[in-house]
């Protein structure tokens, strides 16, 4: 099955405006998420789907796989939807923009977990570690059967912690062993045809209460397969998260 990479590049970022073409290191974020997706293996091609001829100017330097989309859609899944409707493959990983520290390996899993047949779309999660963490509504949680597939994802903390473990958590900066929690991370995998059906469904209840889009997909009745990595996602969203990066590039 081919497989290709496509990196949802939106100009207009409300907590950071502009991020994808801020600086680091001497490129814009963009182009280290390209590089570190180029450095997948299993993977086709690598695209970038935009609606500014700005970010169309400033990427064509590195790259000629720059589709324009439509300045219309409210998410990054359907602006890939459009975009790979011109795009011969089987499979697509829809990849963040702002992740330009993004390990090459998951996008690997990721590719492979989608060569499994029954699954339409994957997506990664990894322990959490502090409560913190756990306790912060920007971090998204998720919950999982015996097989890996996602039962459900939300702000709020999943499993529910009482009678005993709450004492543990309250009192404690690490997750007390034998807890486990599961923090989401938003890379996601489809099957094209999976895709391109998921971006006609219309928004669900559960959708706009949590304002998690991955929800739609449970809510029709169809699964979401787990992968589990150690890889801990350094997205940008605020000027700090910008220094941090350029630092650990540096």
């Amino acid at each position: 099955m081919s497989c290709v990479v496509i990196i949802p590049a939106r100009l207009d970022s409300s907590r950071l405006p502009r991020k994808v073409l801020l600086d680091i290191c001497g490129k814009p974020m963009i182009e280290h998420v390209y590089e570190c997706a180029m450095k997948a293996k299993h993977i086709k091609e690598v695209y970038i789907a935009t609606d500014s001829k700005e970010v169309l100017e400033i990427c064509s330097i590195f790259t000629s796989n720059i589709i324009m989309t439509s300045a219309e859609h409210l998410s990054g899944t359907d602006r890939i939807a459009e975009a790979v409707k011109s795009i011969a493959c089987d499979n697509v990983i829809n990849v963040q923009g702002d992740e330009p520290l993004m390990d090459p390996t998951l996008i690997e899993d990721i590719a492979l977990s989608l060569e499994n047949f029954e699954t339409q779309m994957v997506s990664a999660m990894h322990k959490i570690k502090t409560t913190e963490e756990l306790k912060s509504p920007n971090a998204v949680k998720v919950t999982i059967d015996k097989n890996n597939n996602a039962l459900y994802f939300s702000r709020s903390i999943i499993p529910h912690h009482r009678d005993e473990w709450e004492p543990l958590l309250n009192h404690h900066k690490t997750i007390p062993a034998p807890l486990t929690f599961f923090k989401h991370i938003g890379i996601y995998g489809y099957k094209k045809d999976f895709l391109l059906k998921y971006s006609k469904m219309e928004l669900t209840y559960l959708e706009k209460i949590e304002k998690l889009e991955q929800l739609r997909v449970l809510e029709n009745g169809f699964k979401i397969k787990m992968i589990e990595t150690k890889y801990e996602p350094v997205g940008v969203d605020t000027i700090e998260d910008l220094q941090k990066v350029r630092k650990l590039i540096n």
